[in-house]
């Protein structure tokens, strides 16, 4: 269980804290959160790393319609296109 400190005023647990290597950590975490089919606070239109389609990514785990790349974003993050990573084709 993560601890939980306050910052800004608002309850962060550790896990915001925490950087990633690669977008297939991202996307584990998520999915071991129960995070991934869950809805963003706010759907992003976002470049798909792989086909370089522009799709909207509406859950923390989105899959590009046209070539099927995996791209992750964990909550703390999510507001941001920029902290989305990639997984892989079918991760």
């Amino acid at each position: 269980m993560g601890s939980l400190s306050v910052k800004g005023g608002k309850i962060m647990h550790d896990g915001c804290a925490g950087s990633f290597e690669n977008g297939k950590q991202v996307v584990d975490k998520v999915r071991m959160m129960g995070f991934s089919q869950q809805l963003m606070p706010m759907p992003l239109e976002i470049e798909c790393h792989g086909c370089k389609e522009t799709f909207t990514m509406e859950e923390f785990e989105g899959h590009c319609p046209k070539c099927d790349m995996v791209h992750g974003v964990t909550p703390c993050h999510a507001f941001d296109p920029n902290n989305i990573m990639a997984a892989g084709i079918g991760y």
